[in-house]
């Protein structure tokens, strides 16, 4: 059984499944609950390569933009996680 996340998120299984595969935390709500309402968006996001494909200067400065603290300090595989679930 899925956990309630609360009235914000319509539809908690679908939700833990997205976050299970990694998605973000704002990314797998945006997705249940438009899913939730009858719209059908895709799990695929736009056109941008994967963060694995990004140098490292590349992913600080998108965690700069977004404001994650400490990011000067993380390797690229930190950075990618930040990112992911910021």
């Amino acid at each position: 059984m899925a956990k309630n996340h609360g009235a914000q998120i319509k539809d908690d299984k679908l939700y833990e499944e997205l976050r299970d595969d990694g998605m973000s935390k704002e990314k797998a709500a945006r997705i249940a609950n438009a899913r939730a309402r009858g719209d059908q968006p895709s799990k695929k996001g736009g056109e941008a390569p994967a963060y694995e494909d990004w140098t490292v200067d590349e992913l600080q400065h998108r965690a700069r933009e977004i404001g994650i603290e400490g990011r000067s300090k993380m390797d690229k595989d930190e950075l990618i996680d930040a990112l992911r679930n910021h």
